[in-house]
């Protein structure tokens, strides 16, 4: 067994109004979205109003936003995250095409993927955020 398999979950919260998009987004990664990393624990949230206090929680490693979720789109909360929250942990947004990806650099988000979801880069995504939050197992 390696570190990684015995270290606590990462719990990664999964936003969009969307329910088959936040399904997508599981199945996608999985339980463990890369071998390096431990298992994923997965929040689904459809409402800004749980989004925040997840997110104050302290407790979520990485979020993951629907950009064309409604009323509130996912660039727009991660705006709002990382103006309001101290050491924000990372967020990716999926985003409704490619050529958004520099909205998602304006919302400040950390990554950026768009849809239809593509489970190779999602996970590569995830990795690449959640890798300096895991304490290295060598």
């Amino acid at each position: 067994m390696t570190n990684a398999s015995a270290a606590a979950p990462l719990k990664i919260l999964v936003y969009s109004d969307d329910a088959h998009t936040r399904s997508q987004v599981i199945l996608a990664l999985g339980r463990r979205p890369h071998p390096d990393l431990p298992e994923a624990e997965y929040v689904e949230v459809a409402t800004l109003p749980v989004v925040l206090q997840q997110m104050d929680s302290g407790t979520v490693d990485l979020a993951i936003l629907d950009g064309e979720a409604v009323p509130a789109g996912g660039m727009g909360i991660a705006k709002q995250l990382k103006d309001e929250i101290y050491r924000c942990p990372p967020i990716l947004v999926l985003t409704g095409r490619p050529q958004d990806a520099w909205l998602a650099t304006w919302s400040r988000a950390d990554g950026a993927v768009p849809q239809p979801i593509d489970p190779l880069q999602l996970a590569e995504a995830v990795a690449h955020l959640l890798a300096p939050r895991v304490p290295a197992t060598r």
